[in-house]
């Protein structure tokens, strides 16, 4: 489903400042693969996300989704086929478009805008799919997404990346700017959309907890590389002390940001 073939990124390439942010990283993804990555700062995660989105070029490599390669697709391009969600809740939502506005543009990935779907109809399955966060949005849809609460806000992303069922999701530390409990109601909610729809997801977190609670792959990123692939009844027996110790072990990393929960 997804595939990376030596996936190579160097910054400056050929200058003193040259930084090589991926190392010949190669991953295969089945179709509902659902994949948390942990690492230290600087491993090379968010570059990981930036090379599939399209964000950044690669300096050698490809990048093939569902038998299609799309080395060369840029950015917008992907869009159509990738959902992104960032750390800050400011980003995927444009804060002076209502919330049925922001939906509008979010149920018409990979098509030419049209006002036709501000329509009574539409605006009914805009209901119907802000209820399922449980957050009363479904009563708002005339409110700017720029007056919502920081969880609000990153809850509705998570809407809007799949409304479109997409292709991958990528979650880049998507709750670590949110309070403990509002965390946890959108990791939730991620896990429950995720599930339903079975998209194929990649998720950064630095929480060891979460790191085995959702998904069914994890995965450790060290230098630009993987370096560890954890899945099937390894993973179900590991223990999040595990887990630590063999991501310390690996990373020779051991602080209180992965002990504790988001």
């Amino acid at each position: 489903m997804l595939e990376l073939n030596n996936v190579t990124v160097i910054f400056n390439e050929g200058t003193v400042n040259e930084k090589v942010a991926l190392s010949h990283v190669n991953l295969h993804l089945e179709k509902g693969d659902f994949v948390t990555i942990i690492g230290s700062n600087g491993a090379g995660k968010s570059t990981l996300f930036q090379s599939i989105s399209g964000a950044v070029e690669l300096t050698e490599g490809q990048v093939i989704l569902n038998g299609d390669d799309i080395t060369s697709y840029p950015e917008y391009q992907r869009s159509r086929y990738i959902g992104r969600l960032f750390q800050d809740p400011l980003k995927g939502t444009a804060p002076s478009m209502t919330i049925e506005e922001n939906l509008s543009l979010a149920s018409q990935r990979g098509k030419h805008f049209s006002l036709a779907l501000f329509s009574h109809k539409h605006k009914e399955q805009y209901r119907e799919a802000l209820k399922e966060l449980d957050l009363g949005l479904e009563d708002r849809l005339e409110t700017k997404v720029g007056t919502l609460s920081g969880g609000q806000r990153q809850a509705l992303t998570l809407l809007m990346a799949t409304y479109v069922t997409p292709q991958l999701l990528l979650l880049d530390e998507h709750t670590a700017a949110l309070d403990p409990k509002t965390a946890q109601k959108v990791l939730e909610m991620s896990s429950h959309l995720i599930e339903e729809h079975n998209i194929t997801t990649l998720m950064i977190t630095h929480n060891m907890e979460d790191a085995l609670k959702y998904g069914n792959k994890t995965m450790i990123m060290k230098d630009g590389q993987i370096i560890a692939m954890i899945e099937g009844e390894e993973r179900k027996r590991m223990t999040v002390d595990e887990l630590i110790h063999l991501y310390s072990s690996s990373t020779k990393e051991y602080n209180d940001r992965i002990l504790l929960k988001q």
